[in-house]
């Protein structure tokens, strides 16, 4: 267990460099073709041409959507640098996330059969919270109860948020619901550990 942790280090250390790197190349390049774009830097000039050439037809997929969504496409640049530097914050968060969990792992199987039985509540309660978690971020987005990105959160928290908004009036136009059953999954899944 102790080899799948250091490979699990060593690689999250190779990404983090990695990202970095990324980033700043890229955000050169988009602070580059945005100068160009704008019309800061002459479009004709060598940096202009090397930007048409060479960094337009990268930033041409995320152009289209930006269009399509309704911004300009000159702020396509700044979209992509965007949206790198928020891929790269998820994957190592992730990376951290099944580090943890497999670092939880071994210390559980060490344990004996009562510390899997505690992993799996604590699994289980993660899973519920995070599942409240992207039901309201879904909500405040409004993202279809229906769409398949969405659709297992729904799913697996129906079950409790249903007889809450029974008891719990909304506040105006707020539910706090999902508030309550954050903390009420929290409160049963700490009885359930000091029981076990």
């Amino acid at each position: 267990m102790s080899t799948a942790l250091g490979v699990f280090d060593a690689t999250y250390s190779i990404l983090r460099v990695a990202f970095l790197v990324l980033a700043i190349i890229f955000g050169i390049l988009c602070v580059v073709d945005w100068l160009v774009r704008t019309r800061r830097v002459n479009p004709m000039g060598s940096l202009g041409r090397f930007a048409r050439r060479s960094i337009d037809p990268i930033l041409a997929p995320i152009e289209r959507r930006v269009v399509r969504a309704g911004a300009l496409p000159t702020n396509a640049p700044i979209y992509a640098l965007v949206a790198i530097v928020l891929a790269g914050i998820v994957v190592l968060s992730l990376f951290g996330f099944l580090r943890a969990q497999l670092f939880a792992l071994s210390l559980s199987a060490g344990a004996g059969g009562r510390g899997m039985l505690l992993l799996v509540i604590r699994w289980t309660i993660g899973l519920l919270q995070i599942a409240l978690l992207v039901r309201v971020v879904s909500s405040w987005v409004r993202i279809s109860p229906y769409a398949r990105w969405v659709r297992w959160s729904y799913a697996l928290t129906e079950w409790l948020l249903a007889p809450l908004r029974r008891i719990i009036p909304p506040l105006g136009m707020i539910d706090i619901t999902p508030i309550v059953a954050f903390f009420v999954i929290q409160l049963l899944g700490g009885a359930l550990v000091r029981i076990i």
